[in-house]
């Protein structure tokens, strides 16, 4: 089995995945090649400027946007790349080639590759390449996801809460911490941003804390100005 990126210098190279798999920080290599835009597609290919890396991450797709999303705000994630690198193996039809759309690195190390997709359900071509997929990650320690359909209520809040990612909506140190004293203990949202100020100022750094896990709220339930916030701490 071999995999083919794009290293530092820009040219392409191929390696064998067992050593590639241990041996390349993949998360910090480029697109080995770029999403095609394709007629008829409601969402053009584009980039989604990531917190966790602090770098832009190309998608290709509604579902691609979504999950890199999703996942630039999962507490497990340390490091996001988008088709940085190309399996190749030998199947019983001969060579097969496969570029995962998205790689993770996650906090404890481990490596990720994953796919993402708007339906629930795969076609036996895609069952039959997950499989494959999937063997050949774990064949090195690492692991393979399909990512599927996303709770549509959870969908909204997170496009919501990434709005306010970038640091600039932190509000500063004095507003953290009025933030985790106002929600030690759970209170409706309005209630504790009153207590602090002004909202125009109060609730960037709120949904920003929200985005980040400084602060927690019950995201698959509709977000509201009563709804129940709190300091992970009081969990």
């Amino acid at each position: 089995m071999d995999v083919l990126f794009r290293a530092a210098g820009g040219a392409t190279e191929c390696s064998r995945w067992s050593s590639a798999a241990a041996e390349v920080v993949f998360e910090n290599c480029p697109p080995l090649k770029p999403f095609p835009a394709r007629k008829g597609k409601r969402l053009a290919p584009g980039w989604w400027w990531s917190a966790t890396t602090r770098r832009l991450v190309h998608y290709g797709s509604a579902a691609m946007r979504l999950h890199v999303m999703i996942l630039d705000r999962d507490p497990r994630v340390s490091g996001l790349a988008a088709r940085p690198l190309e399996l190749r193996w030998h199947g019983p039809s001969g060579v097969r080639a496969h570029a995962p759309q998205l790689m993770l690195r996650l906090a404890d190390g481990q490596g990720v590759l994953a796919d993402c997709t708007g339906r629930g359900e795969l076609s036996g071509r895609q069952r039959s390449l997950a499989v494959a997929v999937g063997e050949i990650c774990t064949s090195a320690g690492w692991r393979y996801w399909v990512l599927g359909p996303v709770d549509p209520i959870y969908r909204r809040n997170v496009i919501w809460l990434a709005g306010y990612r970038h640091p600039r909506h932190h509000g500063g140190r004095l507003l953290a911490d009025a933030l985790q004293e106002a929600f030690a203990e759970p209170a409706p949202l309005w209630e504790g941003v009153r207590r602090i100020g002004d909202p125009l100022v109060v609730l960037p750094a709120l949904f920003h804390a929200l985005w980040a896990g400084q602060l927690a709220a019950d995201l698959g339930a509709a977000m509201h100005e009563w709804m129940p916030v709190w300091a992970p701490a009081a969990e």
